[in-house]
C-alpha cells in the first residue's frame, strides 16, 4: 500500500512542476512581446556566442533602458532572438572571421548562394527554396499604402490551414514608413501570431521604400543617388523592435531592385536577399518550392486576387497535407541539406 506520504510528495511536485511550466510560459510570452522603447546605441557587431550546446552568431548589438543586448542567429536553423549577453560566453569577431568561423552552416551558405546571384539589376539574392513535396513559401510585402492592410489574406490563410498546419506560416516584407502609417493592422497581425492562428517571419524592407516613375531602374529605389543605406536598413530594425516584432535574417529590395555592389552591402549586414519565382500580380506562376510575392498594402489587388484564387483550388490538398505553407527559413535550410547530402 502506497505511504499517505507519497501521494503528498507527489502533489506537491506537480505542483512544482505546474509552476514551472506556467512560469516559463509567461517568460516566452513576454519576450515574444517584448517592446524595446529605449534603443541607443545600435549597431553592427558580429561575433560567436556560445551557451551549452548551442553556437549563436552575432549581428547586432544595442542598449535598451540601461541594458545591453544582442541580436543573435542559429547559423543552423536561421532563426534569430534577443538576449543579454552575460548568458553567453562571448568572442568579438569581424565579418570575415564570422563567416569562416560559421562557413559550414546553412546560413552562411545562404548569404553565400545570394551573393553568386547578385549581377541581376531586378530580383537578385534567392528567389526559390527548395520542395519537400508540393507547396510553397508565401511573401508578402508591405511597402508605404494610404490604404488598409489587405486582411483577407491573412484570415483565408488561417481559414483553409487550421486544421492542418497551425500555426500557418508566412514572410512578411515591412517597411519603416509602413509601421508608422498602420499601427492597427500592425497589432492585428500581432494579434493574429500572439493566437496562434499565423506565424510571421520578419523580412527587412528598408524604412523608406523611395520610388520615382521617372528614373530608371539603375538609379530607382534603393539605387537612387543619396541613399543612406545604414539608415535604411537599421532604423527598420529598431523600428521593428520598438514595435515588438523580432528582426529576421532576411532582406527584400525595394522592387526588387539592386545591383552587385547592393547586394553585398546588405549581406555586409549579415542579411539575406529573398527575391521570388512568382511575383503573381505579374503572371508568374507558383511552382513546388516556389517564393510567391504578392503585396498586402492595398496596392496591388490582381495578386491578391490571385493568391486567394490559388489558395482555393488547393483545398482538397491542403486538407489532404498534399499542399502547405513552408516556412522561409525551412526553404532555405532544405537548399543547404540537398546541396550537402
Amino acid at each position: 500500500m502506497e505511504h499517505p506520504n507519497s501521494e503528498i510528495k507527489m502533489k506537491q511536485n506537480l505542483k512544482y512542476l505546474l509552476l514551472l511550466f506556467l512560469l516559463c510560459s509567461s517568460a516566452i510570452i513576454a519576450n515574444a512581446q517584448a517592446n524595446y522603447l529605449k534603443i541607443t546605441k545600435y549597431k553592427v557587431y558580429y561575433g560567436w556566442a556560445t551557451h551549452y550546446p548551442q553556437d549563436w552568431m552575432i549581428i547586432r548589438q544595442f542598449v535598451n533602458d540601461g541594458k545591453s543586448y544582442y541580436l543573435l542567429v542559429n547559423p543552423q536553423t536561421l532563426e534569430t532572438k534577443i538576449d543579454e549577453p552575460g548568458f553567453y560566453k562571448v568572442k568579438p569577431m569581424s565579418l570575415g572571421e564570422a563567416r569562416d568561423f560559421f562557413k559550414n552552416t546553412p546560413y552562411i551558405r545562404a548569404i553565400n548562394r545570394a551573393e553568386k546571384q547578385s549581377a541581376k539589376i531586378q530580383d537578385a539574392g534567392i528567389e526559390d527554396g527548395m520542395p519537400k513535396e508540393t507547396g510553397i513559401s508565401l511573401t508578402a510585402d508591405l511597402c508605404p499604402s494610404h490604404k488598409r492592410l489587405d486582411r483577407i489574406i491573412f484570415t483565408d490563410i488561417f481559414k483553409e490551414f487550421q486544421k492542418v498546419e497551425r500555426p500557418a506560416p508566412v514572410a512578411l516584407s515591412i517597411t519603416g514608413v509602413w509601421m508608422h502609417q498602420h499601427p492597427d493592422d500592425l497589432e492585428w497581425l500581432k494579434k493574429m501570431q500572439a493566437e496562434h492562428e499565423i506565424y510571421i517571419t520578419w523580412i527587412n524592407h528598408s524604412y523608406n521604400h523611395r520610388v520615382s516613375a521617372k528614373l530608371p531602374l539603375k538609379e530607382n529605389f534603393l539605387l537612387e543617388p543619396g541613399t543612406d543605406i545604414n539608415y535604411e536598413v537599421l532604423e527598420t530594425e529598431k523600428a521593428m523592435l520598438k514595435n515588438g516584432l523580432l528582426p529576421s535574417i532576411f532582406f527584400r529590395f525595394p522592387g526588387l531592385v539592386s545591383d552587385r555592389q547592393l547586394v553585398f552591402k546588405i549581406t555586409d549586414f549579415g542579411l539575406i536577399p529573398i527575391g521570388s519565382d512568382a511575383w503573381l500580380a505579374k503572371g508568374q506562376a507558383a511552382q513546388p518550392g516556389s517564393i510567391v510575392l504578392i503585396h498586402a498594402n492595398g496596392n496591388e489587388p490582381v495578386g491578391v486576387a490571385d493568391f486567394i484564387k490559388l489558395l482555393k483550388s488547393k483545398t482538397a490538398a491542403i486538407a489532404k497535407k498534399q499542399w502547405l505553407l513552408y516556412d522561409l527559413r525551412e526553404s532555405i535550410d532544405e537548399e543547404f541539406e540537398k546541396s550537402n547530402p
